[in-house]
C-alpha cells in the first residue's frame, strides 16, 4: 500500500474526571514524534466490557514473530512465520486455511504469497473480521540513511503488530467466548512490496496484493460479514490512531462504533476524534472488491519529520525496541469493548 498520508506524497475505559481531560488534551498538544501522544496519556479504566487484553502476550506474539527475521516474500524466514502463524490459530481453536497465491510483484517478480484465514465459530451466522498485513517490505526506502534503503525491514510495528493483537485477541476469545457472533482474522500477505521510494514511481495498485486477491475471491456463502477492521502499525510509541478519511468516507458507522468503544474503554487519549489522512491500505480492496465495511486503525503522526506514521516506517529501526505495550493495549482492549458490545 501507498501508507503515505496525503499531507505527504500527496496519494496516506471513558474519562472519569474533566481534569483528567484536561491534562490528556495539553499532553496531546505537545505531541511529536518522540513525545506526547497516546503513550504519554493516563488511563483511567471504568466499567470495561468483556475479557482483559493482555499486552505482554500481544507483545511476546510480536517478538515471536520478529524472531524468524524480516518476513520478506519468497524467504525462508516468511514461510516459516507463516507456518507459526497459522499453528498459534489453531491452538486458540479456530478453523485456519492457507490461501495461496502467485503474484506479480510491480518489478515483475513473482510473489509467493499466503493469505492466513482463519475462523473462530465459522458456524454462526453473524460474523465480524479482524485483519492486518504480515509480510516485511524488503526495502528500507524511507531510512535518513540513504545505504539502508536496500535492507529489509524487521517489521516489528508495520506487520507485526497487527497480527499479534488479533492472536491475543483470538486467546481471549478461546478462554472467554460468550460472544453470539463469530469473528474472522484474516493476515494479508504481499501487502508492502509496492513501489519503492527510489523509483519516482507511483502505481496504488502495486501495495496490498494480498488483500487485493482474497477480495476478489472472497465467498460468504452461509453467512454474513457485517463489517471489518484493519490494524497496520498499531504498537508504536507516542501513536494515536485519528480517523483516516477512506474509513469515514466508505464506513462512517463502523468508524464511529469503534472510535465511540475506544473511549468508552478509557483510550480517548489514543482515539482523537480528529480526522487524519486519506491512504491506501488493505481495507480498500476489502470495502471495493469483496463490499464489507471496512475501516483502518492506523497511526498519524502530524509532526513527525520522518513520516506522519512516525519515524521507524519503512526504516531499519522498525524493531522491538520501538513497540510500546501501552499502545497495544490501547488497540487491543478498544476491539473487546467493540465486539462485546455488539
Amino acid at each position: 500500500m501507498s501508507k503515505s498520508w496525503d499531507a505527504m506524497h500527496s496519494v496516506r475505559r471513558k474519562i472519569a474526571t474533566i481534569a483528567v481531560a484536561c491534562v490528556a488534551i495539553i499532553l496531546l498538544s505537545n505531541a511529536s514524534c518522540k513525545g506526547g501522544g497516546g503513550g504519554n496519556v493516563d488511563v483511567i479504566e471504568v466499567e470495561s466490557i468483556g475479557p482483559e487484553f493482555e499486552a505482554d502476550s500481544a507483545w511476546a506474539y510480536c517478538y515471536a514473530q520478529c524472531a524468524f527475521g524480516p518476513r520478506t516474500m519468497n524467504s525462508e524466514a516468511h514461510e516459516q512465520c507463516a507456518a507459526w502463524i497459522a499453528e498459534k490459530f489453531q491452538q486458540f481453536g479456530c478453523t485456519v486455511e492457507l490461501q495461496k497465491a502467485a503474484l506479480t510483484g510491480y518489478d515483475g517478480t513473482m510473489l509467493r504469497a499466503t493469505n492466513i484465514i482463519a475462523r473462530h465459530h465459522p458456524e454462526r451466522q453473524r460474523h465480524i473480521l479482524l485483519c492486518a498485513h504480515w509480510d516485511s517490505r524488503p526495502w528500507a526506502d524511507n531510512d535518513p540513511d540513504s545505504t539502508n534503503w536496500q535492507k529489509p525491514v524487521m517489521a516489528a510495528n508495520d506487520g507485526a503488530s497487527g497480527v499479534a493483537v488479533m492472536l491475543e485477541m483470538a486467546r481471549l476469545l478461546n478462554e472467554a467466548d460468550s460472544l453470539e457472533v463469530g469473528v474472522d482474522f484474516v493476515c494479508f500477505d504481499a501487502e508492502d512490496w509496492g513501489i519503492p521510494q527510489w523509483t519516482n514511481r507511483s502505481d496504488e495498485n502495486s501495495w496490498a496484493l494480498g488483500a487485493q486477491y482474497w477480495a476478489s475471491n472472497y465467498h460468504a456463502e452461509g453467512y454474513t460479514t457485517e463489517f471489518g477492521i484493519l490494524l497496520d502499525m498499531v504498537g508504536g510509541e507516542a501513536a494515536q490512531f485519528h480517523k483516516e478519511m477512506m474509513s469515514v468516507k466508505m464506513a462512517p458507522q463502523i468508524v464511529e462504533k469503534v472510535w465511540r468503544a475506544a473511549h468508552e474503554a478509557g483510550y480517548s487519549g489514543y482515539f482523537p476524534m480528529s480526522l487524519g489522512g486519506q491512504i491506501t491500505d488493505d481495507h480498500l480492496p476489502v470495502n471495493e472488491k469483496a463490499g464489507i465495511p471496512t475501516i483502518d486503525i492506523i497511526p498519524y503522526y502530524p509532526d513527525c519529520a520522518e513520516s506522519s506514521f512516525g519515524p521507524t516506517w519503512h526504516t531499519v529501526i522498525d524493531t522491538m525496541a520501538h513497540i510500546d505495550k501501552n499502545t497495544l493495549k490501547a488497540v487491543g482492549q478498544t476491539l473487546v469493548q467493540v465486539l462485546f458490545t455488539l
